[in-house]
């Protein structure tokens, strides 16, 4: 009965010896599976951290690459604005250089001042006639102050060229209850007819106004007729204005009238004529 007693509690040992070492490796090996997960957590998120600064830097990198894209097309559109204006700029230049390889008859000069909605119907009606034989028959746009829908109005065609009289000085009339605008008016009438021939050095100018339109055979008489101002020293100026020239009281259309009264615009100058009245041009009332 001891013996047997005995064995039991050897038994008990062995089973206790047993049970201890099976709880001591699973204690191991859950440590080590512990280590392990913690270890594939940390580079989980170190993997997570590194994918939302890869996500950060892609992000960047396109928002970098759009403003590049919209930098691009900003540049095409200015390159394409540039080469629309240096061929545009090349045209008006060739055309001026096919223009003063042709000696011209008269340079045309349309006063103008603050009237767009005339102005534009003036040049169209100069246009419509003078585009075939422009070379001969320059057309010029002279501003009186500063009217931005005039200037852009001028500047819209490429058919003619602007000058601008930019004339700041007070104006002192002679005589009490004179109006200022006929001043300015003498004022610029010089100032253009100086520019046209002495500046661009023109035998001959044709002044009209910016409420005028033109008959058909504006320029074909005025051809015929710059060479009776050039020959004939005595007359001051030829004019195509005509207040009677409707059908019913015309009976000769060829035939000129000389006249000691001097008529509408729509007057041709000679540089000799000019030369006379410049240095004695009136302050008013020219």
């Amino acid at each position: 009965m001891a013996k047997n007693f005995c064995d039991f509690r050897i038994l008990l040992l062995v089973a206790a010896g047993v049970f201890i070492y099976i709880q001591m490796r699973l204690f191991a090996t859950q440590s080590e599976y512990a280590d392990r997960l913690a270890a594939a957590i940390e580079a989980e998120n170190t993997c997570t951290s590194q994918m939302r600064s890869l996500i950060d830097q892609i992000s960047l990198q396109q928002g970098r690459i759009v403003a590049l894209e919209e930098e691009r097309n900003r540049r095409d559109q200015e390159c394409g604005q540039m080469k629309s204006l240096v061929q545009d700029l090349e045209r008006k230049d060739v055309q001026r250089l096919i223009n003063k390889v042709q000696v011209p008859v008269a340079a045309v000069v349309i006063m103008a001042c603050n009237r767009a909605d005339y102005l534009e119907r003036t040049i169209n009606s100069v246009l419509k006639y003078q585009k075939p034989i422009s070379s001969r028959y320059p057309l010029f746009v002279s501003q009186d102050g500063s009217n931005a829908d005039v200037r852009s109005k001028a500047l819209s065609y490429d058919q003619l060229s602007y000058m601008q009289h930019l004339d700041l000085k007070p104006v002192q009339t002679e005589r009490p209850g004179e109006l200022i605008a006929y001043y300015k008016i003498a004022r610029h009438y010089k100032w253009a007819l100086d520019q046209l021939f002495y500046h661009h050095n023109f035998s001959r100018v044709i002044i009209l106004e910016d409420d005028m339109e033109i008959a058909p055979d504006f320029f074909d008489y005025f051809e015929a007729t710059a060479a009776l101002l050039d020959k004939d020293k005595s007359i001051m100026a030829v004019s195509s204005w005509n207040d009677n020239g409707q059908k019913q009281f015309v009976h000769d259309p060829y035939e000129l009238y000389r006249s000691d009264f001097f008529p509408g615009l729509g007057w041709m100058l000679a540089r000799s004529t000019w030369d006379e009245l410049s240095p004695k041009w009136p302050k008013a009332y020219p």
